[in-house]
């Protein structure tokens, strides 16, 4: 029976019941009403308002140009759509990394003006000033780590992360420590399986995974990439669910068809 089958809405305190039980967790993005009503309905555990909008919404190249505002109106979009699900939004690039004081506000401007239930942060013993502000707030925070889209110019690559020793004991301390600091969950991205499993059983808060193998604690994906509405972007942990793209332009072209040819409106489809 699954933990959460009676559950009128998912929290922080389900999803740490759910790994006692070894239930798996399911989350993925979402940056809008229409599309957070569908995910919500069909039983998701945690919807993110990712950081990843910059890219699929807006058609940038990487995650950093989005700002606080617009990720508090994508925020506020979901959230009127949701009445189960936990939805998590991240903390835009520039808004809480140096400047503790700067990332309570942040957090806090989320929380207030979006009504969700948590905000989600990349990186470890960085930015633990951070972390502590906001949490001492009571404000829930998800961490991030391994590969955090937010360095990109840092990594100079969007390459596997942590395969090195070095590199994955930091990753592996840097999870105690979130945990430590009082977060209820990390995403961990584009690390070794192996490792990922090694940091699951390590920790007792949930670990999500992308890109991370099948012995972390649940799985996220963008939504776009999954349902195939973007094409252009195929790492090997990305299981494509559907092709909206071709099925939403074989659509769009019957339509074209229609209007030119005067097909539509037809004698029904008029007053």
């Amino acid at each position: 029976m699954s933990v959460h089958q009676d559950i009128k809405q998912v929290t922080t305190h389900v999803l740490q019941n759910m790994k006692l039980s070894n239930e798996k967790i399911a989350m993925l993005t979402a940056y809008d009403f229409s599309m957070a009503r569908i995910l919500d309905n069909a039983g998701i555990d945690v919807i993110l308002v990712g950081d990843s909008a910059s890219n699929v919404m807006a058609g940038h190249k990487t995650t950093l140009p989005i700002t606080l505002n617009e990720m508090i109106y994508h925020a506020s979009s979901v959230v009127r759509a949701v009445t189960r699900a936990l939805v998590v939004v991240d903390l835009p690039f520039g808004t809480y990394q140096g400047n503790s004081k700067e990332a309570l506000s942040s957090a806090i401007r989320i929380m207030k003006e979006t009504g969700a239930a948590a905000i989600k942060m990349e990186g470890g013993r960085e930015i633990r000033e951070s972390i502590e502000r906001i949490l001492s707030a009571g404000i829930p925070v998800m961490g991030h780590l391994g590969l955090t889209p937010q360095s990109i110019h840092k990594f100079g690559t969007y390459v596997v992360r942590a395969r090195e020793e070095e590199e994955a004991r930091k990753l592996m301390d840097d999870a105690r420590l979130l945990e430590n600091l009082g977060v209820f969950s990390i995403v961990i991205e584009k690390v070794p399986a192996r490792l990922a499993a090694k940091v699951a059983q390590d920790l007792r808060i949930p670990l999500i995974g992308i890109g991370a193998g099948h012995e972390v604690d649940g799985q996220v994906l963008v939504l776009h990439d999954m349902l195939g509405i973007t094409n252009e972007f195929s790492p090997r942990f990305l299981r494509r669910y559907n092709n909206l793209f071709e099925q939403i332009k074989t659509s769009v072209q019957g339509y074209i068809a229609d209007v030119k040819s005067v097909d539509f409106p037809n004698d029904k489809e008029q007053y």
